[in-house]
């Protein structure tokens, strides 16, 4: 999983999708239709229930011990190996699916040298070797030292062989660089120390870069993954927290998708880019190492002491450099060379679909995935989605098989290949069938990872289902006790996130306009500080460790995929959809509160209004309104089946209509004018954020302020547009 923000439970990149799902239970008419094969099935509440009954613990265990057994990179034997197990699964002849194909691409990757290990070491001015880094973890549990386990690194940096003066850079943003040349660092040809977290892992290197650094080196400290522990003893096997060797690996690639075919699918009869000029890869080499070996590179290091936000759990004073102090483990003049082999080689990589037709609509789909490649074992990442996934699917395909049940809409499974370098799989088939997708796609349901930590909470939409271990409350009453937010209409709801760029729900939301939904069990995070599970992406995510320490029983498991069937058939089965519009409006209304408020000022200074905006949500509240009027006479009497269909279609196609492909030309993919990632600190329309973040200390009528003004106009059209979507289809 390609990490960016941690957000707890489910995280709905939009409103429409989100608590219209969660508040689907409640408007669904109970008894209004007969559940027979007719055009005006409704979701048989029955059926839901049985489903939710079915779902077994003990085989999504099963389903993580066989799929984390081995290491399964992106492209490996491994992985391949899975694809034919989920073949096999999805055409079983007694819980298999319609149908199901592997289909593959052809994608560039990047490896470490088997033959050139990668290295990091102190070395004095005659060039003896006084300190190497570890090359690989630590074999705690017999699993961290097999020929697969591929040793840490950071996917995509280039080769070199820097050496220079150490520095510390705290997370290598580029407030942090800043902040060392004002303290009169000099930085070029340099070696960086960073730290994971802050900034994106490639982010650190481009930032490095601009000032003159030569290499770039990251760890994860104690205080931001183990709430300050760091001893063996603390540590996994003994905890679940990182061992001292544990090392993070990850994709250092700006964007997503085949970095040589942006746009295309990544076919035989692709155009692809020249490798050498290819952008979003780290233009200095750059090597993750563990917190042990960090803590003897930042405890040597002279100069002036980081400031307090800088400091971390290794022990020790954070010095900021450069190079090491006297009377040290290491002469003065020690440099530390960072040596880095990794190379690009175009490689297959295969998506697997399996597919359940639907009875009444078989031409609109509700996609449900989940990435299948891993940096090792993979046991939390990703494989504790496919276990979910794999069993959602056996339950509905053993239904399906006896012919107690079948859709109204076509669901199709995914599993995704080489997510971790950069959501590749869904990407490629989001380009591939974009006008499909675009056209006949009602929503897209992601689960990655699917249970995170210990001090769990799930947040969930069906109130029926229960929370492990809370005696008798509702994964939806947990839900608002610790996420919440007050509607104007309903009153108390869980409060959804945005979706960013963390997993493959991005090439759906944010290229395609598909209305999202990312689903995971997370940690209580008032009881640890942990930026994400402390095993992520290490050679320790295994199946012992979720099977001891994350999850024991298995009971987090069960209630995500009890979440993710009820989500998924209340989307395949229900007459009207269940996407709630209204609650759109209310995101709309909150960001132009916090335009107003925060910008409104500032805006006005510069011959700038807001009146277009404030009138264009207007127009959205009130079609809204009426489109929600529209549907719930519709629900009391016995519609036409055309209107359902049309009605219907207003739902699905409301989040196209937020997309605008020259909003932001600087970002690769991003078109969605609402969840586009926001630069600026104001939580309002980002383009309209970022764009007065930049335009703050320019002159009247600067190009920025164009830019501010241009971006205003792209909203306006947007939410007018999306209003006359949500208007009776007669009325042009």
């Amino acid at each position: 999983m390609k990490w960016v923000n941690v957000l707890g439970g489910i995280v709905g990149a939009a409103a429409l999708l989100g608590l219209g799902i969660i508040l689907g239970h409640f408007a669904i008419p109970k008894g209004s239709y007969v559940p027979t094969p007719s055009i005006f099935q409704d979701l048989d509440l029955e059926i839901l229930e049985s489903i939710m009954q079915q779902l077994d613990a003990s085989r999504i265990r099963e389903n993580l011990r066989e799929l984390s057994r081995e290491p399964h990179l992106a492209s490996s034997p491994q992985d391949e190996a899975l694809v034919q197990l989920l073949l096999q699964r999805w055409r079983d002849p007694e819980s298999g699916l319609d149908s199901a194909e592997a289909s593959t691409y052809e994608v560039l990757l990047s490896f470490p040298s088997r033959e050139q290990p990668n290295r990091v070491a102190v070395g004095d001015p005659t060039g003896n070797v006084l300190f190497s880094c570890r090359q690989s973890e630590q074999n705690l549990t017999g699993e961290q030292g097999g020929p697969d386990v591929v040793p840490p690194y950071a996917a995509y940096a280039p080769p070199g062989t820097p050496q220079g003066l150490l520095v510390y850079a705290n997370q290598g943003t580029e407030e942090d660089f800043m902040k060392l040349q004002a303290q009169g660092i000099k930085l070029e040809g340099t070696i960086a120390l960073t730290r994971y977290g802050g900034t994106g892992r490639g982010a650190k290197a481009v930032n490095a870069a601009k000032h003159g650094v030569a290499g770039v080196l990251v760890y994860t400290d104690p205080a931001d993954i183990n709430d300050g522990q760091s001893s063996t003893n603390e540590t996994f096997p003994n905890s679940w927290r990182l061992p001292p060797s544990g090392v993070e690996r990850g994709s250092y690639y700006e964007y997503f998708g085949d970095p040589l075919t942006p746009y295309l699918p990544a076919n035989p009869s692709s155009f692809r880019l020249d490798p050498d000029t290819v952008s979003g890869f780290p233009p200095i080499p750059t090597q993750p190492i563990g917190f042990e070996d960090a803590k003897i590179l930042l405890c040597n290091l002279q100069g002036a002491s980081a400031p307090a936000a800088w400091q971390g759990a290794l022990g020790c004073d954070y010095k900021l450099g450069p190079g090491f102090q006297p009377n040290g483990d290491f002469p003065a003049d020690s440099q530390v060379n960072v040596s880095v082999y990794n190379r690009l080689e175009l490689r297959n990589s295969s998506n697997v679909l399996g597919i359940i037709r639907g009875a009444v609509e078989p031409d609109r789909y509700v996609l449900y995935g989940n990435h299948r490649d891993s940096w090792v074992h993979g046991a939390v990442d990703p494989s504790s989605g496919t276990a979910v996934l794999l069993e959602l699917s056996r339950v509905l395909g053993t239904l399906l098989k006896k012919g107690t049940w079948r859709p109204r809409r076509s669901i199709v499974f995914a599993s995704w290949g080489a997510e971790e370098f950069g959501l590749i799989g869904s990407t490629e088939f989001t380009e591939e069938f974009f006008s499909k997708l675009q056209e006949r796609a009602v929503a897209y349901i992601n689960v990655d990872i699917s249970v995170f930590g210990v001090s769990l909470r799930l947040n969930s939409p069906p109130g029926q289902i229960p929370a492990p271990s809370l005696g008798g409350l509702s994964i939806y009453d947990n839900w608002i006790r610790y996420f919440n937010r007050s509607s104007p209409v309903y009153g108390l709801v869980p409060s959804l996130g945005s979706l960013g760029a963390g997993s493959d729900y991005a090439p759906f939301i944010h290229f395609l306009g598909i209305s999202s939904m990312d689903i995971a069990y997370t940690y209580d995070r008032s009881k640890t500080s942990a930026r994400i599970y402390p095993t992520y992406h290490t050679a320790f995510d295994t199946f012992g460790y979720v099977d001891k320490f994350v999850d024991p029983g298995f009971s987090s498991h069960q209630a995500v995929a009890r979440t993710a069937g009820s989500v998924l058939l209340r989307l395949s089965d229900s007459l009207f959809l269940p996407l709630n519009v209204s609650d759109y409006g209310e995101t709309l209304r909150s960001f132009l509160q916090a335009a107003q408020q925060n910008l409104g000022v500032l805006l006005e200074q510069h011959s700038i209004s807001l009146v277009p905006l404030v009138t264009a949500v207007e127009k959205f509240e009130g079609a809204a309104g009426a489109l929600d009027q529209r549907i719930s006479a519709l629900q009391k009497a016995t519609p036409d089946p055309l209107q359902v269909r049309m009605l219907n279609d207003q739902l699905m196609l409301l989040e196209r209509t937020f997309l605008n492909p020259r909003a932001f030309p600087e970002e690769r993919y991003y078109s969605h004018v609402l969840w586009a990632p926001r630069t600026g600190s104001v939580a309002t329309f980002p383009g309209l954020a970022n764009a007065c973040s930049r335009a703050m200390n320019t002159s009247l009528g600067s190009p920025a302020w164009a830019e501010v003004q241009r971006q205003l106009s792209i909203l306006v059209v947007a939410l007018e547009g999306a209003a006359a979507t949500l208007r009776p289809v007669a009325d042009f």
